[in-house]
């Protein structure tokens, strides 16, 4: 026999409108011992709400959607998505998870939206997608991103720029001669350099830049970081725009017959674990730590809501973090 919430109320010693409360996410105050009860009760029983019965009385999907830039493989976004889904789950919601790697993937991500696939959605960066793009989903929202967003919603900011710089600047205080920027590729079609590579430019000062392409994937790394070794004009730093990309670098550092840090300095961007396995270690700029239930959270508070909340905003603070690498 199916199991049902009256199931779980006896197993957890609660009402069946308590159970209702948990499970279905409604912004009730539920002691957090009786949340916990109730979730290990319906864990054990194997129950799960009627998902297609709540979402015909809700007029509600009873899902979120994550926009990423990537279709996976950054621990960065990894860690997001585990977050979201952790956060999905004790609500009883679902995730949905777009790649919008391209403009038209950027399109389509926005007219499915549009169309009602979801109930609300959690966007991260995204090149591709404009404030105008996003303006028009109209859904509770929560974007993550430095640029314009649309009125309304929930913003998560994190000031790249000054940590960069700072980076670059421990470079150019060591003696560096010749700093290398590894960057995205999306970065070199700017109009106006924002962020990490808005950092790098302004640590040099008035010295000759030096930007290539290769911090989308670690073959693309390895192999431009090969290439500048190569050349008569050899790099004594690297600045990479993703952790991935640094630890490429080292691999090609170190294949060429050269020592990391006192041939050639290595800083990355992102503070991934893999930094720390690395040898030597590799300095990096990011967070102390990745968390993002706060985020998760941010979305959650607004689709639940009875009545929007006012736009709320978290700034995620990074830091430059010193090791073996430079």
């Amino acid at each position: 026999m199916r199991p049902t919430a009256k199931h779980v109320a006896e197993r957890a010693g609660v009402s069946v409108a308590t159970v209702s409360y948990v499970l279905s996410g409604r912004d009730r105050p539920v002691a957090a011992e009786t949340r916990k009860r109730v979730l290990e009760a319906a864990k054990e029983l194997g129950y799960t709400p009627n998902q297609a019965a709540r979402s015909l009385r809700k007029q509600r999907t009873q899902r979120v959607c994550l926009l990423q830039p990537t279709a996976g493989g950054v621990p960065t976004e990894d860690r997001l998505a585990r977050d979201l889904h952790e956060m999905a789950d004790s609500h009883g919601y679902s995730v949905l998870t777009l790649a919008v790697y391209s403009r038209e993937r950027a399109e389509a991500a926005v007219e499915l939206l549009r169309s009602g696939i979801a109930d609300g959605v959690l966007v991260n960066g995204g090149e591709h997608l404009t404030g105008e793009m996003l303006a028009g989903i109209r859904l509770p929202m929560v974007v993550m991103r430095d640029g314009d967003v649309p009125e309304g919603c929930d913003v998560v900011r994190t000031p790249e720029e000054e940590p960069c710089e700072q980076a670059v600047r421990h470079l150019v205080a060591q003696g560096r001669s010749k700093i290398v920027y590894l960057s995205h590729r999306y970065e070199l079609y700017r109009e106006q350099p924002t962020g990490r590579m808005a950092g790098y430019l302004k640590a040099l000062a008035g010295r000759e830049p030096t930007v290539v392409a290769g911090a989308e994937d670690r073959v693309a790394a390895y192999q431009a970081t090969a290439e500048l070794l190569s050349g008569p004009d050899r790099p004594d730093a690297i600045f990479a725009a993703s952790d991935r990309a640094a630890v490429s670098a080292i691999w090609a550092v170190r294949d060429a017959g050269l020592r990391v840090p006192y041939d050639v300095a290595v800083i990355g961007v992102g503070n991934i674990d893999e930094g720390l396995i690395s040898k030597p270690q590799l300095s990096t700029v990011g967070p102390l730590r990745h968390d993002y239930s706060d985020v998760a959270r941010l979305l959650f508070d607004r689709l639940l809501a009875e009545r929007p909340p006012p736009p709320r905003q978290i700034v995620r603070s990074w830091t430059f973090i010193q090791r073996g690498s430079a």
